[in-house]
């Protein structure tokens, strides 16, 4: 006996439905709420990568690259340790795209634990969260809002970052 699929009109359009609402989310770079999803990884700048006017007095830097291009100046206001090795650290970075484009800032958070905190070199894990910081976005990041995260990938020593941006 053979057997046929049939679909009532009803049916149908609730499968086109189905269909329609699967594509678009698997959609990478769009999310619902209007939001490029950001991603790419950032590395420590080496001497004379990172030279921006924006980064003086910075801490540190980190070279972006993928959906940020650019220079990432990290001014770290604190730090501390628990008795248990996890290092919290708090501050503020500011956000040069590599083509003179514009900039934002954020906050971060970071945590990590450390095999001997407070030393930095004996870092287990890391994350860190960068919420935009509201209105301080230029140029191409002018009105932009969002957040990205950073998830430390110790052995390759890199900063795979997600995230994504509103304008």
């Amino acid at each position: 006996m053979k057997r046929y699929l049939t679909f009532s009109p009803g049916g149908l359009a609730i499968s086109m439905l189905v269909l329609g609402l699967l594509a678009l989310a698997i959609t990478p770079t769009a999310r619902a709420d209007g939001a490029t999803q950001i991603a790419g990884v950032g590395y420590f700048a080496e001497a004379g990568d990172c030279t921006d006017s924006e980064g003086d007095g910075s801490d540190f830097a980190l070279t972006m690259t993928g959906d940020l291009e650019g220079c990432l100046y990290i001014f770290v206001a604190t730090a501390e340790c628990s008795p248990g090795g996890t290092y919290h650290e708090t501050g503020t970075e500011t956000f040069v795209d590599g083509d003179g484009a514009g900039t934002f800032e954020t906050t971060y958070r970071f945590t990590a634990k450390m095999a001997d905190c407070p030393d930095l070199l004996t870092e287990l894990w890391g994350r860190c969260q960068h919420p935009i910081v509201a209105g301080s976005g230029t140029g191409i990041f002018e009105g932009v809002s969002g957040r990205f995260n950073i998830e430390d990938d110790i052995a390759a020593v890199n900063f795979p970052y997600t995230g994504h941006l509103n304008w």
